[in-house]
This record gives C-alpha cells, structure tokens and sequence, in this order.
C-alpha cells in the first residue's frame, strides 16, 4: 500500500439558489437546501452506472492496495468511548453523538480504506424520533423524566456506521461420524414389578466427504462505538438495496470511522463461515446424530469492500447517567439501554405486597 501522503477529503454541496449547504434527504432521496427549499437531485457519475466493486483482500493485507482506494478525512476522537466521527473542517466544538460527551474536534486526519458502498438512510429524523418514542413508552419501569426529556430533546444524529463485508469460495473436506438410533428392550423394577422399557441406543459409523458455499456479503461491525448486541439487533439489513458509494450520500450527516481493523474483521467473518460450513457438513453427514471430527477449508477469491449502514442515534445525560438508542435508518428498527426507574419499581413491588396481603386476608377469613 502506498504511503504517500494524501489531503484529507472535504466535500462541500453548495445550493445552486443561495449558496448554503445541501443535506441528504432521506424521504426523497435528494440534496436539500434548509435555507431556501431547493432541492437538486444526486450528482451523476460513473459510480451511478457501475456495480459495488470489490477489493483483493490479500493484497489490502499486504498493504498493496492502489492508492486510489485509500482516503483520508477529517475526524474527532472522543475522549470517553473513542469514537472517531467526520466533521466538517469548520466544526470547531461539538457533542459525541454516541456518548454526549462535550468534545473539542482537533480535525485530525483519519487514513482509511475508502467505503466501496452505502446504504442511503430511507427514513427521515421525524420518523427515527417517532419511532425511539414509541419503543420508551413500551418499556415497563421507564423514568418518566426520561421519556420526557427524549421529546424535548436535541435532534437525533444521523450516523453512518462502518462494516466491512467480505466474500469467499469455499470447498471443505470433512471426517466424522452418522449416527442412526435405535431402540432395545429392557426390563427394569419398577414399584417391586417388572417392567419392560424401550432405551434409545446410537450406532456410529464413519463419515467423510465435501461440501462447497460460495459466500456472499458476510457483515461485520467495524465501530467498537456501540455495544455490539445494539447493533446485532438492528439487522437484517437490505443490503440488495446498497448503492455505490458517493460522499453526497452523506451531506448533512456523519460517518464514523473503523475502529476494526481489516485483518480482525476477516477473523470474525472468518468464525461465521465455520459456524455455517460446520451446519452444512452436519446436513450432508446425514442420519439422526453427527459427530465431526476434522475439516480442512480451502478459501478462494477472497474479497472485502468497507461500507456504512444507517443509523439514527440518541445519546441522553439523565440524572447522571448516559442512555443511548438506536434507530435502523431502514426499517425503524430500536434497541437502547434498558432505563429503569427505582420509584415505579417500589410502586410495584408495594402494589405487589399489598394484593398478597389482601388475597391471604380473604382466604383465611373463608376457612
């Protein structure tokens, strides 16, 4: 991989009216200026017509990509969860919308990977907040001043969060066991009688063979920014709905950088191809149990490409205590902190004695 130095990347979308700046509009799928009402639609390029494009990942590991895949762009790293988020080079003081924290942006330059794709985000900031709503108001034992605060808040954030994708053929060879149940009859005492049982027995016998899966667009979170069971319960994603990659996509809006590095995404895509290929191995052994015993993975044509997926995010300071939610900017999706509130849980459980007693008042003065 090349190493010479690169400017970082500033992308500006000026109103061809007045001047200010466009943003991405996720219910119309085009720029718009909040000054004046323009709205222009996405600039076309030749990433319009082509496909997502993938990357060698031996030769991103050796560090022999082009130089042209590699990018730098102006980041903010917060001081309590190391989120590293793009600013704009003007942006001098802001809040991390993933913890609140007050931070002073230094705009230093983040050397990455370019994104190869993105997914635009289809449902608008309204919506998000709508939906994070209703998900508070579901939730038993919620502060009461949380929920409100959540109305009154700030906006929520737009954030595009960083994956890596990566594609592999595999042929696998395996040996292990099938193995059949039957059945033998037994006798056993029972209460002082015989009686006759039937006992599930296994016979084993040996298995070997080959199983082949071409894998396509196997997902890994490359942000440490978010609790990774947050995320997990976002998907499934559309991702037969990601377009290439261009920066106004992200108008208006942030993107974080990968705190996952290349090689240890490739290390958990690579368990999620084992799981599966172990699940297949299993089906082809066949029979009523399986045991495996050694398999060898070939891996050819591997290739990655780092996209971003979108997420509305909230971060609240209640009463101490910070309490993120998350937005699935596709489907409206929510997972958050679990808030509780120790006043309605001592309501309850006061409610819960006080019934306890009354019902035990009634039946002993029945008896």
């Amino acid at each position: 991989m090349s190493t010479a130095t690169a400017q970082p990347a500033e992308h500006h979308f000026p109103c061809d009216t007045c001047g200010a700046d466009l943003r991405f509009d996720p219910s119309d799928q085009r720029l718009i200026c909040d000054h004046c009402g323009n709205t222009q639609p996405l600039a076309a390029g030749p990433w319009a017509k082509s496909a997502i494009r993938e990357l060698d990942l031996d030769a991103a590991l050796s560090r022999t990509l082009p130089q042209a895949e590699m990018e730098e762009t102006r980041v903010s790293k917060c001081p309590n969860c190391a989120a590293e988020v793009e600013f704009d080079p003007d942006v001098h003081a802001a809040e991390c919308p993933f913890c609140a924290t007050p931070v002073v942006t230094d705009t230093g330059a983040h050397r990455h990977i370019k994104p190869r794709g993105v997914l635009p985000f289809a449902l608008d900031e309204a919506t998000a907040r709508a939906a994070m709503k209703d998900w508070l108001g579901s939730l038993w034992f919620a502060p009461n001043g949380l929920q409100d605060y959540a109305r009154k808040g700030r906006r929520m954030q737009g954030i595009y969060v960083p994956y890596w994708t990566f594609d592999a053929d595999t042929q696998t060879r395996y040996t292990g066991e099938r193995g059949t149940v039957y059945y033998e009859t037994q006798t056993v005492m029972r209460d002082g009688k015989r009686q006759k049982i039937r006992v599930p027995k296994i016979r084993w016998r040996p298995a070997r063979g080959q199983v082949r899966r071409f894998f396509d667009d196997v997902l890994v979170l490359a942000s440490r920014s978010l609790p990774k069971r947050f995320t997990d319960a976002l998907e499934p994603w559309d991702l037969s709905a990601m377009e290439p990659y261009t920066p106004e996509y992200l108008a208006g809006l942030r993107a974080e950088g990968y705190a996952v590095e290349l090689r240890d995404g490739f290390i958990e895509a690579r368990d999620k191809m084992d799981r599966i290929i172990a699940r297949d191995i299993r089906f082809d052994i066949g029979g009523d149990r399986q045991r495996i015993h050694q398999v060898d993975t070939d891996l050819a044509d591997v290739t990655f490409k780092h996209v971003l997926l979108p997420v509305w995010l909230a971060a609240y300071k209640f009463r101490g205590e910070t309490y993120r939610f998350v937005v699935n900017g596709r489907t409206g999706k929510v997972q958050g902190e679990r808030p509780w509130s120790p006043v309605k849980i001592a309501i309850a459980v006061v409610l819960g004695l006080t019934l306890a007693a009354a019902v035990g008042l009634i039946a002993a003065a029945t008896q």
